[in-house]
């Protein structure tokens, strides 16, 4: 609806119009009547406003991202208001004359904009528009974890193989979501994008991070779609940073584990990895006592931990494959198999045997060691053993060449 003062003309033109007449008598016996006069001398009337909103009026579909724009072509903008309910949105004129809203709009809501202009004689208009934000069947909420069993901590440090990953609540669709998705390093590296599952994505670069690396992680995605009738909650970020890079190889053929940070060897720990072999569960799942092989990264610590067989499904004691050990201590795991590094002062063969039945075993010494200076992301590279860790048993990442790594 648009109301402007108007300007009565009417009697402008009547003037007007007899001055004409008067110019144009003419007779036979006599001259013309001529009327000397100035343009200046007729009252000038100002091109009136024309204002334009966006979202237009009526508009259904709006998306809550998109700013509110409003221009006046011959006039100057006065005033913008936008409600809805009791809710106003912020705004401010632009360089161009323009108005654009700063504050954040809402799904599904209904908005009214009014506004306020006068043309160069100060003559005002008014214009009230209406429109509705899109109204998404469904929205996508992301969490940061630093592993499918532990949330990332924002600002917190972490190891030189932890991977970014954005868990989303519900499937996506990834190129929406990839795009989405914004990482930046300092120093920068490339990486790339590996989708887990429907709903949780990793990134990584082509090598292990550098200490003292800064990550920052922000997901735009609010009023983006990012499937059917699934659209982008609220934006969320996050930034974390890498420590030293801790570098530990577990060598099944020697029986030892040498740690590595910055390049330079600190500790070397003997060690007894798994003793091989595997046996076929009740529930006919097939379970192998190799320690897996390739790089794997730390996921969490425990001081006391009880590791049982009944956790992949033997249970009965009469099994000779039944073990229970209550309270183990200094576990520092690296795959969501159950993969440690723990103390096993009950293995008298470390350095020279491998008995575990996958993880690796020292001494309590160095169990303490690992458990106090290793990170969660740390890298624990596991070397001569026939089995490989799958990318999903942990985070297996690494375990694959950076150009076959997702996309």
């Amino acid at each position: 609806m648009i109301q402007r003062r108007k300007v009565i003309f009417g009697a402008i033109s009547a003037a007007v119009a007899a001055v004409v007449a008067g110019c144009s008598k003419s007779g036979k016996g006599g001259g013309a009547t001529t009327w000397v006069g100035s343009a200046d001398d007729l009252q000038t009337v100002a091109a009136p406003v024309r204002l334009s909103v966006t979202p237009t009026n009526g508009n259904t579909g709006h998306s809550p991202a998109k700013p509110i724009v409003v221009s006046a072509a011959d006039g100057k903008i006065q005033s913008v208001t936008v409600t809805a309910g009791g809710t106003k949105i912020d705004g401010a004129l632009q360089e161009d004359g323009t108005w654009q809203s700063t504050g954040d709009l809402a799904y599904g809501k209904k908005y009214t904009v009014s506004v306020k202009a006068t043309d160069s004689k100060g003559v005002e208009t008014t214009e009230d528009t209406t429109f509705t934000t899109l109204k998404p069947g469904n929205t996508a909420k992301v969490t940061f974890q630093a592993n499918a069993m532990v949330i990332l901590d924002k600002g917190a440090t972490y190891g030189a193989g932890q991977p970014v990953i954005v868990a989303f609540n519900r499937a996506v669709n990834k190129d929406a979501a990839e795009k989405a998705i914004e990482i930046k390093t300092t120093p920068a590296v490339e990486g790339k994008f590996y989708w887990r599952d429907s709903r949780t994505v990793h990134w990584r670069p082509a090598k292990y991070w550098a200490a003292g690396t800064k990550i920052e992680v922000n997901v735009n995605m609010f009023g983006v779609k990012l499937g059917k009738t699934t659209y982008g909650g609220k934006n969320a970020s996050t930034h974390f940073q890498i420590g030293r890079q801790l570098i530990a190889i577990s060598d099944n053929k020697s029986h030892l584990t040498k740690v590595y940070i910055n390049g330079k060897l600190v500790r070397t720990m003997k060690s007894s990895l798994g003793k091989g072999g595997g046996m076929t569960t009740p529930s006919g799942a097939r379970i192998s006592y190799w320690t897996a092989g390739g790089p794997h990264v730390v996921l969490g610590k425990k001081r006391k931990h009880t590791m049982s067989s009944a956790s992949y499904g033997v249970a009965d004691p009469k099994n000779p494959n039944y073990y229970v050990s209550e309270n183990v201590e200094f576990c520092t795991r690296i795959s969501y198999s159950g993969e440690y590094l723990h103390a096993a002062p009950w293995n008298g063969s470390l350095g020279r045997a491998n008995l575990s039945h996958g993880c690796i075993n020292l001494s309590t010494a160095d169990a303490k060691w690992v458990y106090n200076n290793f990170l969660i992301g740390d890298i624990v590279d596991v070397k001569n053993t026939p089995r490989d860790l799958p990318i999903w048993n942990g985070l297996g990442d690494w375990t694959v060449p950076f150009d076959k790594y997702g996309s």
